[in-house]
């Protein structure tokens, strides 16, 4: 069997690996987060404005941090994610802090298998459509689980961004979908005890974010652009504001981020 075609089962160990290494890392800033930093940034929280009260359906939350920071914010959230180790430290996590969540342990595409309800808005940011490899079937999990009218906040990585080698010296994938990606990477934190695990990604154009949401009854009401990442999370970045990072030797030549919110129709 080729390893993209077992891709759940590869990204779902890799990412159980790396969870206890980042849940110590000054990455998450964990003291930080339990005293009551938020882990939400301005660009989501400006899309999402105020949640209080609303239902949200976080897509694939890792251990928990923005569904909680949500939570902190008077929302009624549930998380779902691949990791069920993740999710076991999410669920920890919010014992600890007496939180209002729930939580699902599955992969994305079988959510409808799991989850009978609908939702005020749905949420996903940073990192989260490369590791799916058919985004028409993503879309139709957001638009299944939005209520009439109800609103879809995205904020993702830059396709361009993914086009790069690691050390963004030269062009190594290509912008459009066209085969998985296989690769053998550490952490995207600090942590230098991360061992090297084992990923299937996908590359995904803009252009397929927005046919594939369209095509399953969105209506985009907001597009932009950011050339600068709210993480620290690529090689040879320089914060040029306070949080606010850029690859150093291309500046601000290159987007490094995009938001988009569509509401059903």
């Amino acid at each position: 069997m080729k390893s993209e075609e077992n891709y759940i089962k590869i990204n779902k160990e890799s990412w159980n690996n790396r969870t206890d290494v980042h849940i110590k890392s000054d990455f998450y800033d964990m003291d930080g987060f339990m005293y009551g930093k938020s882990s939400l940034k301005s660009i989501e929280l400006d899309l999402l404005g105020d949640v209080s009260g609303k239902s949200i359906l976080h897509l694939q939350c890792h251990f928990g941090q923005d569904t909680l920071s949500l939570s902190r914010m008077g929302a009624k959230v549930t998380e779902v994610d691949l990791s069920d180790n993740a999710i076991k430290i999410a669920q920890d996590l919010t014992k600890k802090l007496n939180a209002d969540a729930e939580f699902i342990c599955c992969d994305l595409y079988d959510l409808p298998n799991h989850l009978n309800k609908t939702f005020d808005i749905v949420f996903t940011s940073y990192g989260t459509i490369t590791w799916l490899p058919d985004l028409d079937k993503w879309a139709a999990v957001v638009s299944k689980f939005l209520k009439p009218e109800g609103k879809f906040v995205f904020a993702e990585f830059h396709p361009v961004v993914w086009m790069f080698d690691d050390a963004f010296e030269k062009i190594e994938y290509n912008y459009f979908k066209n085969e998985a990606i296989e690769t053998l990477e550490g952490s995207y934190t600090e942590s230098t005890t991360d061992a090297e695990q084992q990923f299937i990604t996908w590359n995904h154009s803009l252009s397929e974010v927005f046919t594939s949401l369209l095509n399953n009854g969105l209506q985009i009401n907001s597009f932009k652009e950011y050339d600068y990442s709210p993480y620290n999370c690529f090689q040879k970045t320089i914060e040029f504001e306070p949080s606010k990072f850029r690859i150093e030797h291309l500046g601000n030549n290159i987007p490094m981020v995009y938001s988009q919110t569509a509401t059903k129709i």
